[in-house]
């Protein structure tokens, strides 16, 4: 049996925000010590847990823009895909902050219900109301990058939760002004909580599975397959294996059974291919000469 070994990097560099992570870490620090003060002042649970949420989100910005830049360097010594997976990892912790955010406002404002505390329903309505502005404008930073990046889509989430909250943190100061029903604060909380978790769930979830190198969820390992058969003179395919390098890479290694073998032509073609069809990035094939054993599953 003769072998032909081929592969392909791609150029694909992990998306940079350099300037986004900067901005955003920037104002939300600031809004984080203004919405902590006056959440005291008015003795509100719904402010001080937003300002609790916000501080999650600078150390996820943080980690999020370490790992971008992490991914950027070249392999070198033993981590031969150099550190492109931090991006993924990171995306996995950016979901557990936010986990640990959802506990501490659920954690307060059912203490507020055992407790119930006059709330200054106008200043939670107003320093709220800069929150909604400020995370807003940060998330539009990570708009465009996080259709493309997970460990981006986590920055991008954390800011859209943030948004939201700061937007039921309004409601419930204009609530409270209205009616002087301090429940209203903890009941507000509750609601910020569902909406986080909803948000988060999907991000957990498609960072554990990238961790674990399953296929991304955006490929159809089975189109990839009839692709490959469907190839002229591949008359089988086994140990296909497709995988995240990074949140923004994917890779693929396959046998492919070619009793003619294979030129360099062919290879770049699928490469190629792979790349526009799929956005499988970086390929590795090694073509078997020797005709199929039909005992073999084709399907491994």
């Amino acid at each position: 049996m003769t072998h032909i070994h081929a592969h392909n990097h791609s150029d694909s560099n992990p998306i940079k925000h350099g300037k986004a992570f900067a901005i955003g870490i920037g104002l939300n620090i600031a809004f984080v010590v203004v919405e902590l003060f006056y959440g005291v002042i008015a003795n509100s649970s719904a402010l001080i847990a937003d300002a609790g949420h916000n501080a999650s989100d600078v150390l996820g910005l943080g980690f999020a823009w370490a790992a971008a830049w992490m991914a950027t360097l070249k392999p070198k010594g033993k981590y031969t895909y150099g550190l492109r997976k931090t991006t993924i990892l990171v995306s996995m912790l950016n979901a557990l902050l936010l986990f640990g955010a959802v506990a501490i406002i659920a954690w307060d404002a059912i203490g507020k219900f055992t407790n119930p505390q006059p709330v200054g329903g106008k200043q939670v309505m107003i320093v709220a109301g800069i929150g909604i502005a400020i995370n807003t404008f940060t998330a539009l930073l990570f708009f465009k990058g996080q259709k493309k990046d997970l460990n981006i889509r986590g920055a991008f989430l954390h800011m859209v939760a943030d948004a939201a909250v700061s937007l039921g943190v309004v409601i419930a100061g204009l609530l409270i002004s209205i009616t002087g029903k301090v429940w209203i604060d903890p009941v507000t909380s509750l609601l910020i909580v569902v909406v986080i978790m909803l948000g988060t769930w999907h991000l957990f979830v498609d960072s554990v599975n990238l961790a674990l190198d399953a296929v991304p969820e955006h490929i159809d390992i089975e189109r990839v397959r009839e692709f490959l058969l469907a190839q002229e003179g591949v008359e089988g395919i086994h140990d296909l294996h497709i995988w995240a390098i990074s949140t923004t890479q994917v890779s693929l290694t396959v046998h492919l059974v070619m009793p003619e073998g294979a030129n360099n032509v062919f290879i770049q073609k699928l490469q190629k291919e792979l790349d526009h069809k799929f956005g499988i990035n970086h390929t590795t094939f090694q073509v078997e000469t020797k005709k199929i054993d039909p005992d073999c599953n084709a399907k491994n």
